[in-house]
């Protein structure tokens, strides 16, 4: 394998297209897509992946399908992250694991009981990074960032606002900017401002995959394009 990225975002697109292709319900390609989250978390965790970011949902996925589904994917989350929280490799690997979101203000309380459990077990791990975006939205996460900006400024005028001053009051203040972001499901545009300050200088890289089927032969071919790819950054 070549040069590895430190960060790796992934936008996992094409759950409910792959469902219907296969004339299955919209929930088979969410479980299905879970079910990948776990192969691609242990596959990039046996590579040395430092930081893994993963796209849950944004707030409009929450607030505007189908109460049904959106259900359906609350429920499979708390399963999905009660499966998480027994699981070996996070404590193997000391993997510290992130929610973050608006996901307070929309998941039920047994799903965020759980949630806040996953963090707590594993708040002192830093070998490695996993953190989910759920109820997400890139420009809420600016304009929160701006407005704390700006209160500081009013209270003390020498207060400089730079690059720096700004990334700590981000969500991901806590983590390194995104090397590769890897969007699947054939439609290569950005989503909900997603992580716009922390992947202004990343590698995208898009596939016609849709997530269920995205393996981690898939995820290597991701991989092999940052290591061959050249990054100039301008220069």
């Amino acid at each position: 394998m070549n040069m590895l990225p430190r960060h790796v975002a992934v936008i996992p697109d094409g759950n409910r297209r792959w469902a219907k292709a296969r004339l299955l319900p919209s929930f088979m390609g969410h479980q299905k897509g879970a079910e990948m989250i776990e192969k691609i978390l242990e596959h990039s965790l046996q590579l040395g992946i430092e930081c893994f970011t993963f796209w849950g949902c944004s707030v409009t996925n929450v607030t505007e399908r189908d109460p049904k589904e959106v259900a359906f994917l609350y429920t499979l989350f708390e399963r999905y992250f009660t499966k998480l929280l027994k699981a070996k490799v996070l404590h193997e690997h000391q993997v510290r694991v992130r929610m973050l979101g608006a996901w307070p203000r929309y998941f039920p309380e047994s799903c965020q009981a759980v949630m806040r459990e996953l963090e707590g077990v594993t708040q002192k791990y830093n070998k490695h990074h996993l953190t989910f975006l759920l109820a997400y939205s890139g420009y809420d996460e600016m304009l929160i960032a701006a407005g704390a900006l700006a209160e500081e400024r009013s209270k003390n005028s020498d207060f400089v606002i730079d690059a720096e001053s700004l990334k700590q009051r981000l969500l991901t203040r806590d983590l390194p900017v995104v090397d590769l972001v890897v969007r699947t499901g054939g439609e290569p545009h950005w989503s909900s401002g997603f992580m716009m300050w922390d992947t202004g200088d990343a590698l995208l890289y898009f596939t016609e995959k849709p997530w269920p089927a995205f393996t981690p032969a898939q995820f290597d071919k991701a991989l092999a394009f940052y290591g061959a790819t050249e990054r100039r950054k301008g220069k």
